[in-house]
């Protein structure tokens, strides 16, 4: 008996298919620049919570968000029979990057866009959309033998700027203070520079890693270390409480990140180039169910208590937003203890 041959049209039918079905403004793997930003209510090639057969994404950037962005992937991908996601970190700047050159559909970024970038997509003539996904308590490390009891706000950036260098200034042992640190394309980086030390430089000490793993694993093997990163990464080491100024010091826990009293908590974030269609509009719908919610929990975040609650409240009473919600990267301004700052 003669193999079953597939005809030749057949099979070149199914390779253009398939290809076509990779390409989709902010809604599939694109190669080139994005283009303008779509119509205003300009309906999605697929409704918020349809599968989406066969479609393609990528999701690029912060390397706090990459455990995040893989759960919410792998979650999507299994609701959604055909769709293949990848997801890859390099830091939220390298995730902008990629989203201004059209090599990824969605940026995931653990600080908001700045004026640069934002001025860069418009060049090319589009917008930078941004999608709330989950919040986080940028938790400071130190290894599980250190007993200082807590920072202040003042103390932690005098330790970051070289200012304070023995433990024994802050209520700790007598011995030498080592910073570890992230590397400047780094949105945590970025984070904690303007919001720890006010702009200043970290001192030229501070060890500069990859990724908040290396910081972590750093940190749980040097009894005299101290670090940064997302609460999601806090195992084996100890997270110190801050205290703000003239405020009682508190731990990095969700309710205190909720509130506003721990002093450096932020939104964990996704950008478009445009308004998202296609599967990118699904997905992110998607990100905000109550479904996809609970994998932030399992990732060691904190869920958006809009979303944890069905949709109500969130961050100092301020609800969860929908996908484009906040077409430029804006976010609210940390004026009151009360208040959270949106950042990534």
């Amino acid at each position: 008996m003669r193999p079953h041959r597939t005809p030749l049209t057949a099979v070149l039918l199914a390779s253009l298919f398939g290809a076509a079905a990779l390409v989709a403004c902010s809604g599939g793997h694109r190669e080139g620049p994005p283009g303008p930003p779509a119509e205003p209510g300009a309906p999605p090639t697929a409704a918020p919570g349809e599968p989406t057969r066969g479609a393609s994404l990528s999701l690029k950037g912060s390397d706090t968000m990459v455990i995040l962005a893989q759960r919410f992937a792998d979650g999507y991908m299994r609701s959604h029979e055909g769709s293949v996601l990848e997801v890859s970190g390099g830091g939220s700047g390298t995730g902008f990057a990629a989203l201004l050159n059209g090599t990824t559909d969605i940026a995931n970024a653990s600080r908001p866009i700045n004026a640069r970038e934002t001025a860069a997509l418009r060049e090319r003539g589009t917008e930078a959309v941004e999608t709330r996904v989950a919040l986080d308590a940028l938790a400071v490390y130190v290894s599980e033998s250190n007993t200082i009891p807590s920072l202040t706000m003042a103390q932690l950036s005098g330790i970051f700027r070289g200012e304070i260098t023995n433990w024994s200034a802050v209520g700790g042992s007598d011995a030498p203070i080592i910073l570890y640190s992230r590397e400047n394309n780094s949105g945590t980086y970025a984070y904690f520079k303007e919001h720890v030390l006010d702009g200043a430089d970290f001192a030229a000490t501070a060890q500069t890693l990859p990724g908040t793993a290396a910081v972590i694993n750093a940190v749980s093997h040097d009894p005299n270390g101290i670090g940064y990163g997302g609460i999601g990464y806090a195992e084996g080491v100890r997270t110190v409480p801050l205290a703000a100024e003239g405020a009682a010091p508190v731990a990095p826990t969700m309710e205190n990140a909720v509130n506003g009293s721990y002093p450096i908590s932020r939104f964990l974030l996704m950008y478009t180039a445009g308004p998202p269609t296609g599967t990118a509009a699904d997905f992110l719908a998607w990100v905000l169910t109550p479904e996809a919610q609970a994998l932030v929990t399992e990732a060691g975040f904190f869920p958006l208590p809009g979303a944890a609650a069905g949709g109500a409240g969130g961050p100092g009473s301020e609800a969860a937003p929908s996908p484009g919600a906040s077409p430029e990267g804006t976010a609210p301004a940390p004026s009151a203890p009360a208040e959270l700052e949106a950042g990534s």
